[in-house]
C-alpha cells in the first residue's frame, strides 16, 4: 500500500472516534486474545444496522463485545442482538461492556455454545442482519447458515474478508486465505444475494438477501 493510500485508510478508520466504553472493550479483547472489529468497520456496522432499522440481528463470535456495541448502537431501540460464542469468559466481558453502555439486558441475547450447533436452531428468514467472522475453519458453513436466517432485504456482513490483505494476492494459497477467498467468490456468484466488498478495517464483504 502506498503512503497516500495508507494515510487515506488511516483517516477513514479514525473518522468516527471510539468512546471510552468501546476502547475498554477493545483493551479487554487484546487481553483475552480475541479479534475485535476495526473502528472503521464498526462504524459501517452501526450505519447498516441503523439503515435497516434492525430489530433482529445475529453475531457469530461475541468476543468482548466490540462489534456487538457498534451493532446495538445502530439497531432499533427495541432491537435484540443474538450473539454466539463458545467462550463463557468472553461473554462475561461483553456483558460488562453492555452494562457499562447502559444497554438493557433483554436487548443482548448471549448464547454460550459452538456456532455450528447454535445456528441451525435459529429461525429461517427471521433476521435483519447477520455478522460472521472469517477467523473460523467453519466460516463457510456460518455464511450458508446466515443466508438461511436472513429475511429478504436483510444483510450479511463477513468481517476480515480481505484476511490481512492476503485475499487480494493470488500468490497466497494457504488454507485460511483460500477459504476466505472462496467465500467471496461463492457470494459473488450466488443468485440469492447482491454482494459488495468494502475495504474498511480488514475488509467487509456485504451481501443483501434478494
Amino acid at each position: 500500500m502506498s503512503s497516500d493510500k495508507t494515510l487515506a485508510w488511516d483517516y477513514c478508520e479514525d473518522y468516527v472516534v471510539e468512546d471510552d466504553v468501546l476502547l475498554r472493550a477493545r483493551e479487554r479483547a487484546a487481553q483475552y486474545g480475541c479479534h475485535a472489529i476495526a473502528p472503521g468497520a464498526g462504524a459501517v456496522l452501526r450505519l447498516l444496522a441503523a439503515t435497516l432499522r434492525a430489530r433482529t440481528a445475529v453475531e457469530v463470535g461475541t468476543g468482548t463485545g466490540v462489534a456487538s456495541l457498534w451493532l446495538l448502537r445502530g439497531m432499533d431501540a427495541e432491537g435484540v442482538l443474538t450473539t454466539i460464542d463458545p467462550e463463557a469468559e468472553n461473554q462475561r466481558a461483553a456483558k460488562a461492556a453492555f452494562a457499562e453502555d447502559g444497554i438493557r439486558p433483554e436487548r443482548a441475547r448471549t448464547i454460550n455454545g459452538r456456532p455450528r450447533d447454535v445456528l441451525p436452531r435459529l429461525a429461517d428468514a427471521a433476521y435483519d442482519l447477520v455478522l460472521v467472522g472469517s477467523d473460523s475453519p467453519s466460516a463457510a458453513d456460518h455464511v450458508e447458515q446466515a443466508l438461511r436466517l436472513l429475511r429478504p432485504g436483510g444483510v450479511l456482513v463477513v468481517d476480515e474478508a480481505l484476511w490481512r490483505g492476503r485475499v487480494a494476492d493470488p500468490a497466497r494459497r494457504d488454507e485460511a486465505t483460500t477459504m476466505v477467498r472462496e467465500i467471496g467468490r461463492s457470494l459473488r456468484e450466488d443468485p440469492r444475494v447482491l454482494p459488495a466488498m468494502i475495504p474498511s478495517g480488514d475488509g467487509l464483504l456485504l451481501a443483501v438477501r434478494r
